[in-house]
């Protein structure tokens, strides 16, 4: 900060030159014609004593005399008027002598209540590291406080806190960032987890209801995903444990180092499948690339609702797993697996076999529509992304 009020200092030492140099400036320049104006009044005076002494020794006689004096008196009219009078600001001397005082007052008091001062010494603080966690988490604190509406600046203060071991405080942070920017997937992730741990680790409808909307928007939102397998496998749901699992380390670059630890959930929650008497079950997902024929762009709106879902082969019609989006996201690719089942009883992974349906319905239907595509047979599991065409009438 030093060399900001060094700075500061010397840019308002230039603006009272601007108000204090004109006055000075004036004083030099009106001392200057009154000085000149009395050496013209000696000059004249001195000019008619010499005519008078001329007058007395008979060398002038009284015409003489008074012309001379006329002239005298035309050369220091003439002097006079040739010199320029001293010029007033119509401001005065007073009041730029009073502004040079309140200026620097008043600067310096709309910059302590306006200023960023806060935001200076941040900034600062921020180009050096951090030497230990509690540094980084009272400086992002700090940060929050001088830009309160920063959704960035909460969520990194949340992941610092739960790095803090302090959920409760991350869960506000969390909840913050979400009122400021909406429902954003990872967001609402974020808060349910920090949620989840302030609570001693136990589940509730709202955890349920953040993660399901979370998977909703993002079937591949992380922490969600990880989240539930938690969840799931504190409550000794094994299985499903391992679905989400499952869905997580297929997000997970090759070479990420969650992966290994990852994996390790993965076995212990088998191993306590074997050990209840279970048998873990690959879990089953299909990922699917949809897109219009662009023979229909023309016959369809692009508010118009399309059904993309998996039903058997050989079973009941009803859809095991589904997802719905619009003409205008078109073409997009989803996935679905066990958790877009319709039904808790029927899912995906229950069937070998099963077929691909992407169905436009103005009406919101998913039983019936106007335009349809759909993909042969295909196991539910092992399978490379599938493309699927709306391309004929819906019959």
């Amino acid at each position: 900060m030093t060399e900001f009020w060094l700075s500061a200092g010397l840019l308002l030492l230039a603006a009272l030159a601007f108000l204090l140099i004109p006055i000075l400036r004036g004083r030099r320049q009106q001392q200057a014609e009154e000085d000149r104006t009395a050496l013209n009044v000696a000059l004249y005076q001195e000019r008619v004593a010499e005519l008078t002494a001329q007058q007395e020794a008979g060398v002038l006689d009284a015409g003489q005399l008074a012309k001379g004096r006329d002239e005298a008196a035309r050369e220091l009219l003439s002097d006079t008027e040739g010199s320029e009078a001293p010029r007033q600001g119509h401001l005065g001397k007073t009041l730029p002598l009073v502004a040079a005082v309140l200026v620097p007052v008043m600067a310096l008091g709309l910059y302590l209540h306006f200023g960023a001062a806060d935001k200076v010494e941040l900034t600062r603080e921020f180009a050096d590291a951090p030497k230990t966690m509690q540094e980084m988490t009272t400086r992002l604190e700090r940060a929050v406080q001088a830009q309160p509406d920063s959704a960035e600046g909460l969520y990194f203060l949340g992941r610092a806190y739960m790095a803090d071991q302090r959920p409760g405080d991350a869960a506000k942070a969390f909840e913050r960032a979400v009122a400021l920017v909406g429902r954003e997937p990872e967001l609402l992730g974020q808060w349910a987890q920090a949620q989840y741990f302030a609570a001693d680790k136990q589940w509730s409808a709202q955890l349920q209801s953040l993660t399901d909307e979370a998977l909703k928007a993002d079937p591949n939102e992380v922490t969600s995903l990880g989240l539930r397998g938690i969840a799931a496998f504190e409550g000794e749901h094994y299985q499903e444990a391992i679905d989400y699992w499952q869905r997580l380390l297929a997000q997970l670059p090759e070479g990420d180092a969650s992966r290994a630890a990852l994996q390790g959930g993965i076995d212990r929650a088998a191993d306590k499948l074997k050990a209840d008497g279970g048998k873990p079950v690959q879990a089953a997902s299909l990922t699917v690339r949809v897109e219009l024929a662009a023979a229909l762009k023309d016959k369809v709106k692009p508010d118009d609702t399309v059904f993309i879902f998996a039903r058997a082969s050989n079973g009941p019609p009803m859809p095991l797993a589904a997802k719905r989006v619009t003409v205008a996201q078109l073409p997009i690719e989803v996935q679905l697996s066990d958790a877009d089942a319709m039904m808790p009883q029927m899912k995906l992974s229950d069937f070998a076999e099963v077929q691909l349906v992407a169905r436009v319905s103005r009406a919101g239907q998913p039983t019936q529509g106007e335009w349809i595509g759909q993909s042969a047979p295909l196991a539910t599991r092992g399978q490379p992304t599938q493309q699927l065409t709306i391309d004929r009438p819906d019959r």
